[in-house]
Formats: structure tokens, sequence, C-alpha cells
């Protein structure tokens, strides 16, 4: 087992916020801080350790994304590319000031999961995105804990997000 390739799913899966301005939200460049909590089993944890890798936790992580036109006007729930994670995104609800979706995945990652975020304005979002089931074959629940801010228009030198809506 890849134990980068572990971390990097559970990041993968954490990232599933930051695309969460569908219809929501202005152009321009954003800040969407994120925390993760991970429950690892024994046997993955201390594999991680032996190897020198920094356990996943709860430390904020604060990214900066470019939103386009494109992606603030689309109608289109946040979800993770089904293609390369295995998982797929089902809206439940949708409002002016919240939306709820599950999550499925049936691949590497295997296990369900939800998310939800509240749009607190055009400038601030926050939410929360869970999953419990295995990722490459072992016992994994995880909890994320996000927020995205709205900085300025100009996304100066980062590139838009690709909206991926299959």
């Amino acid at each position: 087992m890849s134990y980068r390739a572990f971390i990097l799913g559970v990041a993968a899966a954490g990232l599933i916020a930051v695309p969460a301005l569908a219809k929501h939200g202005k152009v321009g460049l954003w800040n969407v801080t994120s925390s993760t909590d991970v429950a690892l089993s024994p046997e993955v944890a201390a594999q991680m350790k032996k190897s020198g890798m920094k356990m996943p936790g709860a430390e904020p992580v604060t990214v900066q994304m470019c939103m386009s036109k494109e992606e603030v006007e689309s109608d289109t729930p946040p979800h993770l590319d089904s293609a390369a994670t295995g998982c797929d995104t089902k809206l439940v609800s949708q409002t002016a000031a919240a939306m709820r979706a599950n999550i499925l995945c049936k691949g590497q990652m295997k296990g369900t999961g939800s998310i939800a975020i509240t749009y607190n304005g055009p400038e601030h979002y926050t939410g929360t995105y869970s999953f419990k089931g295995t990722s490459y074959g072992h016992a994994t629940s995880m909890t994320t804990r996000f927020k995205g801010d709205w900085v300025k228009a100009d996304c100066g030198k980062v590139p838009p997000y690709k909206l991926r809506t299959q």
C-alpha cells in the first residue's frame, strides 16, 4: 500500500469544499481554510510514523483559489472528480443560504460521506465534510471543517479552479 497515496486520498476528499461557490460568492481570489480530523487504524498510523510522514491532524491549512465567472454562476454542486476518486456526489438540497450533498465512494476509498455548506453573504462560506468507510483497505473516518473568504477580484497568478461537473 502506498501511504502517500492514502494521504493524498484523504486530502482530496477534504478538499471537496474548495469549489463551494456554485451560484454563490464573487468572482476572484479566495482564501479557503480547512482542518481535518482523521481516525486511522493503528497499523496505518504506525506505518506512517515509521516512514517519517506527518500524521494528518486538525491543524488548519489555507490555500488560495481563483473562482471564475463560470464557477460562480454554475448550478452544479461541489464534488470530487469521480474518475480520479471513485466517488459520486448527489445534491440533496440547495437554497440561497445553504447546500447539502451526499457522497458515495466505490474506488480506493469505499464508504459514504456528506457535505453541508452555509453561505454567509457573497464573501464568506463555512461548512463541514464527513466520510466513513475504508481507504486503501483500511478503516477510515474523517471530518473536515472549512471556510472560504473572498480576498479581491484580481486573482493575480493564481489560475482559475477547474470546475468538474461529471
